[in-house]
C-alpha cells in the first residue's frame, strides 16, 4: 500500500512540475490592474456588420457567416497609452477567419485553425520601412501556453513615444522599441476590434480557407480597458509604462517572463526570415 501511495505521490509530482513548466514565470507586474475597466458604450462604437454584433451585460459578441462579419472601433483616437481587452475564441475549425483587436497599425491578431492545431496569435507592427517608404509589416506569431478558447484572457497593447509592448494576461510578450522616426508610429490612432474572412493568407498561408458549413464563427469580448493621452489631451499628459519604471522599458522580472515566452512559444520572427529583405527593417540588425 505505501508502495502504491508512493507511485500515485510521485505521477502526481511529475504532473504537476510539467504544467508548472508550461505557465510563464510571474512577471511581478500587473499593468492592467492600473487601468479601469470601461462600458463598452463609453469608450467604442460599431464600426460596420452592425447585424453581426451584439451586447449583453458589457460582453461583446461578434460573429461572421457568409453574409458578413463585424467590428467596432474607439470614440477617440489616440497619440499614447493602454489598449486591452478579454477575449475568448470559437473552438473547432476556424480556419481563413481573423479575429482581432488592434491600434491602427498595431496588431493583436488571432488566426484561425484546423481541427486539433492551436490558434496562432500574430502581433504585427505596421510601419514604414528604411528607405522605400511603403508600410510594411513586422511580424511576430506565438502559440500561446494556454487554449484561448476554454476561457477569457486579457490582451493588452501598450504604446508610448518610447517602445510598444504587446501583453497577455499582463505577461510581456514582445517589445518593440522606438529606433527612429522613420521605423515608429508617431501619429494618433484609433483602437479597433474585427472578426473577418482573410482566407486568402490567415491559415497556413491561404491553405486552408474559412468553411461556411461551421459558421457562424464567434469572437466574444469584455473587460474592455483604454487609458493614456488622447489626441486632444494638453501636451503635459504623461504616457502611460508597462512597468513601474515612468520612464518606459521593462523590469527584471518581465523581461525574464518576456524571454521565457519568446523562447518556448514563439514560433515566427521576421528578424529571423531570412527570404525578408532586412534593408528595410533596420531594428533586426544588432
Amino acid at each position: 500500500m505505501a508502495m502504491y501511495l508512493s507511485i500515485i505521490f510521485i505521477i502526481l509530482l511529475v504532473l504537476s512540475i510539467s504544467n508548472a513548466d508550461n505557465r510563464p514565470p510571474s512577471p511581478g507586474y500587473w499593468p492592467s490592474s492600473k487601468i479601469r475597466s470601461m462600458n463598452f458604450w463609453d469608450g467604442y462604437r460599431n464600426l460596420w456588420g452592425p447585424s453581426h454584433q451584439r451586447i449583453e451585460q458589457n460582453a461583446l459578441t461578434l460573429w461572421l457567416d457568409r453574409t458578413s462579419g463585424s467590428g467596432f472601433k474607439s470614440v477617440k483616437a489616440f497619440r499614447s497609452g493602454y489598449f486591452g481587452t478579454s477575449i475568448k475564441l470559437q473552438p473547432g475549425y476556424t480556419a481563413g477567419v481573423i479575429t482581432s483587436f488592434y491600434v491602427s497599425f498595431l496588431d493583436i491578431e488571432f488566426l484561425g485553425t484546423t481541427f486539433g492545431k492551436p490558434y496562432t496569435l500574430q502581433t504585427n507592427v505596421y510601419v514604414r520601412g528604411s528607405g522605400d517608404g511603403k508600410i510594411i509589416g513586422r511580424e511576430m506569431k506565438f502559440h500561446l501556453w494556454f487554449d484561448p478558447t476554454q476561457a477569457f484572457h486579457h490582451y493588452a497593447i501598450v504604446w508610448n513615444p518610447r517602445e510598444i509592448i504587446f501583453l497577455v494576461d499582463d505577461v510581456p510578450i514582445r517589445r518593440y522599441p522606438k529606433k527612429s522616426d522613420a521605423t515608429f508610429p508617431l501619429r494618433p490612432m484609433w483602437v479597433y476590434g474585427s472578426i473577418w474572412d482573410a482566407s486568402s493568407w490567415a491559415t497556413e498561408d491561404g491553405k486552408y480557407k474559412a468553411d461556411y458549413r461551421y459558421q457562424p464563427f464567434v469572437a466574444s469580448y469584455n473587460n474592455f480597458k483604454a487609458g493614456g493621452c488622447s489626441a486632444y489631451s494638453p501636451a503635459w499628459c504623461h504616457p502611460l509604462s508597462a512597468s513601474p519604471f515612468k520612464s518606459g522599458g521593462l523590469t527584471r522580472q518581465q523581461y525574464h517572463a518576456m524571454r521565457w515566452v519568446q523562447t518556448t512559444h514563439m514560433v515566427y520572427n521576421y528578424c529571423k526570415d531570412h527570404k525578408r529583405n532586412h534593408n528595410l527593417t533596420p531594428e533586426c540588425r544588432r
